[in-house]
């Protein structure tokens, strides 16, 4: 099998550092987004997002004219989805269903310009069956060709699913030494796939059907859901009894079988905080573990909530002519995780939105990001330093544990009014 041209369709968080290194081993790439912005910074051999050393793998694989941006599929002999897959759910959240309608437009859009001998291999982490309705969606589009659904190992196109497994922060490296599960629609399909991953790929890449990749990858991020969700109630438990949860939780990590993670302000980003919700919607009377974990890390920001609610009480006892449009509270951090610009489904994001609702000036120190997201933008928040939060805010609200709030721990730790949800104190 001979893959000289490989096409990435979604230039985000995994499609741009997907199309880069496959880049770097001297193949011909064509990255593919709706976004203009995106496609003329990556063409500039520039990136648009914060990723450590991808600005420098870019810039090579654009400059010796490997990577190539556009916003319209071109012909290729390899086809990576890599687009969003959000959930969506009723007005009462009550219900989580996928949204595949993205990849429904990648699919019909990248279907103009296939031809026999092609391979699509969705990455985009997606519900069961997803790859199998990718499939259709591209034989719906072109009836002149076969695909795995209708002729198996005979068909014109091969179909396959391989889930990104990668840390946020680590992303050019996780892609090279990681394993890859690689699911196909038939074992041709699978073999296919895995010839164009192993021009990367240091770790092993595992094969299996395309259902059980899916499934795969929603596993391994309920599995830490859950795990996330006992240290999150853990805290909030620990607070009730007048306990410090970070110190029981290092007591009991003493433990030689015992590893429980650190708890936050909550769980985000496009992975740990969705996957779940698509199992749970696939079999919701046999998902109740997954279920209650994900209402545990769902209703943490509520309850980091609750604490600056408290401080806000705690200040205007102290200052009984105060309103609350006297008083600052500053939110450090609003990105998903540490040392990312990845806004994602973040809880930080949300109590910053529900602080500022509760009719406070807003202080945000997100050292990631240059401007504040659209759902900030008002007249009581403003994007500050950390100086300038720490000399003017009232009540300290810590939410991400960034090295550089890690680094002035002690100047928050003076500070008199702090509500600290990931540990930093």
């Amino acid at each position: 099998m001979n893959f000289e041209t490989i096409s990435v369709i979604g230039l985000g968080y995994i499609g741009l550092p997907t199309a880069a290194v496959f880049a770097s081993r001297k193949k011909k790439v064509i990255g593919v987004d709706v976004n203009q912005h995106a496609v003329d910074t990556i063409n500039k051999g520039e990136i648009h997002i914060v990723e450590p050393e991808l600005d420098i793998v870019v810039h090579a694989a654009v400059t010796e004219g490997y990577l190539r941006a556009t916003t319209k599929p071109e012909p290729a002999d390899a086809f990576l989805v890599a687009v969003p897959t959000p959930f969506i759910h009723d007005a009462t959240g009550g219900t989580h269903k996928a949204d595949l309608s993205y990849i429904k437009s990648a699919s019909e859009s990248l279907a103009s310009v296939l031809k026999k001998g092609d391979l699509v291999v969705l990455e985009s982490t997606s519900p069961v069956g997803a790859t199998e309705q990718m499939a259709q969606w591209l034989a719906q589009a072109r009836p002149d060709l076969t695909f795995p659904q209708t002729h198996g190992e005979a068909s014109d196109i091969r179909i396959a699913h391989c889930p990104e497994r990668v840390l946020p922060g680590h992303v050019v490296r996780e892609l090279v030494e990681n394993d890859r599960v690689i699911g196909g629609m038939t074992p041709k399909c699978s073999e296919a796939a895995k010839a164009v991953y192993k021009i990367f790929v240091q770790g092993e890449c595992v094969i299996t059907n395309a259902r059980t990749a899916e499934m795969a990858k929603l596993t391994e991020n309920s599995s830490r859901d859950v795990s996330i969700a006992f240290a999150n109630e853990l805290s909030v438990i620990c607070a009730k009894l007048d306990i410090n949860v970070w110190e029981l939780i290092a007591l009991a990590n003493r433990h030689p079988r015992v590893n429980i993670l650190q708890p936050g302000a909550g769980v985000g980003g496009h992975c740990i905080a969705v996957d779940p919700w698509f199992i749970v919607d696939s079999c919701p009377e046999e998902a109740r573990l997954i279920r209650t974990a994900r209402e545990v890390n769902d209703g943490k920001p509520l309850w980091v909530l609750e604490q600056v609610r408290a401080k806000l009480e705690a200040y205007h006892q102290g200052h009984p002519g105060a309103t609350r449009a006297d008083i600052t509270v500053a939110c450090l951090g609003i990105a998903f995780k540490p040392d990312i610009d990845d806004l994602r489904e973040s809880p930080a994001l949300g109590i910053a939105e529900a602080v500022a609702e509760l009719g406070c000036q807003v202080q945000v120190v997100e050292p990631n990001i240059e401007a504040l997201p659209k759902r900030l933008q008002g007249g009581n928040v403003a994007l500050v330093s950390f100086d300038e939060a720490l000399t003017q805010a009232d009540v300290i609200c810590v939410l991400v544990k960034h090295k550089p709030f890690i680094e002035q721990a002690d100047a928050v730790r003076q500070k008199a009014s702090v509500v600290d949800a990931v540990g930093l104190l």
